[in-house]
């Protein structure tokens, strides 16, 4: 099948952001979904009469589906033009957010986030390809940091404004995503471009899985959002003995958004300067430390110490989280060029995994009677682990290159 280019996505003379505009709009509304029910634990918990960690699993629920269904729906899909894939995705993951908006009971709140996250991870991974499609090598760090900044900047903006609105029923931040994501589908509707790509099989999209190196780098992948999710799923609980005000949770999760959207901007500039695995590597490393420090101090310094350097640490894991997706990425891409669109793919549902299991982790940790702070310890660990495999992966890589060579 032949490709359609965007006009105006790039002109040869620089890069134009215009066409993904409404695909940032739809990240926008997936990240405060992503991240919103984070801050209202204590409130679902309550009204759905299950306990937090219970509640933590509607977002694990929707990672899970999501890194099985998404592969598997993008290989249904693949022949499909990629505006109507995109927007039929959208629509399916509004419908399971309404859902979860009136869910009466804990099993309906559980099959409104299958549904959204079948949609979503669809979304997801047709956006990524339809950005790395219409524009060249070159400008593919500045095109995924940009729509990608939806999903960040939901972080800054959406899910504080989530939160507030949320204090009178949890439920009206989900109503809130489906009213964005609705925006964003007539957007997308009615201005983006039309755009076909080759279409493939499930074997074609695995195959890249037969090669162990890449195998590795989407478990890099898996690791980082493991880390993450352990800890912010769970972080009102962790922060919320320092700081009681409901006010001064939205203000720090606002200031997490506002930090995963500077690490975003920095590394996709820098991807596009420097060596992705260069910026990468002191991503992850600074995120290890910080988490190392982070448990110490609130977990023996004084109070008012404590306190302070949890902000420190929240803040430091929102620059290290929103700056290690970009990178990533063009990592990934740079390791199986022909199969760039297949592997970006992939990496959706190694975010997806990671998502899950770092939610159902830090609930199991909870279960099993660890401390909200103890949870910094197992982002730890899961970081320790992860920055070994990217070492290994990128000694591989380097050792592949000069045998090509």
């Amino acid at each position: 099948m032949t490709q359609t280019r965007a006009a105006g996505a790039v002109d040869g003379q620089g890069f134009s952001y215009r066409p993904f505009i409404w695909l940032a709009v739809a990240t926008f509304s997936m990240g405060i979904d992503g991240y919103v029910l984070a801050g209202l634990l204590p409130q679902i918990a309550g009204d759905l009469s299950v306990t937090a960690a219970a509640a933590g699993q509607l977002m694990s629920v929707f990672a899970f589906t999501a890194a099985l269904a998404g592969p598997v729906l993008g290989t249904l899909t693949s022949r499909w033009e990629r505006r109507t894939t995109i927007a039929l995705a959208l629509a399916v993951f509004v419908l399971g957010n309404l859902i979860v908006g009136i869910a009466t009971n804990y099993p309906i709140a559980l099959g409104g986030r299958v549904i959204a996250a079948l949609g979503g991870c669809l979304l997801n991974a047709a956006v990524t390809g339809y950005v790395i499609a219409l524009t060249p090598p070159e400008h593919h760090g500045k095109a995924l940091s940009f729509v990608l900044g939806g999903w960040m900047t939901a972080t800054a903006l959406g899910v504080p404004i989530g939160l507030v609105i949320g204090q009178s029923s949890w439920r009206f931040p989900m109503i809130m995503v489906a009213v964005v994501g609705a925006i964003a589908l007539v957007g997308i509707l009615l201005r983006l471009p039309q755009l076909h790509l080759p279409g493939g099989t499930l074997v074609d999209r695995l195959r890249p899985l037969k090669q162990p190196r890449l195998l590795a780098g989407l478990l890099v992948t898996t690791g980082i959002l493991c880390s993450s999710y352990t800890c912010f799923t769970y972080a009102t609980l962790i922060l919320g003995p320092h700081f009681h005000a409901h006010w001064a949770i939205i203000l720090i999760m606002f200031g997490y958004g506002v930090s995963s959207m500077a690490g975003n901007a920095i590394t996709g500039r820098l991807v596009d300067r420097f060596s992705a695995i260069q910026v990468l590597t002191v991503v992850l490393i600074g995120l290890l430390l910080n988490s190392i420090l982070g448990m110490v101090a609130l977990m023996f310094a004084p109070a008012v110490v404590a306190a302070v350097w949890g902000l420190v640490w929240f803040f430091s894991a929102g620059v290290g989280n929103g700056g290690g997706a970009v990178p990533q990425q063009a990592r990934l891409a740079t390791m199986a060029p022909d199969s760039a669109t297949i592997v970006i793919a992939l990496n959706g549902s190694a975010i997806s995994l990671g998502s899950a299991l770092g939610s159902a982790l830090g609930g199991v940790a909870l279960t099993a009677g660890s401390s909200p702070d103890g949870l910094l310890g197992v982002a730890g660990i899961i970081l320790a682990i992860t920055v070994t495999l990217h070492l290994l992966v990128t000694r591989a890589s380097r050792r592949a290159a000069a045998a090509a060579a």
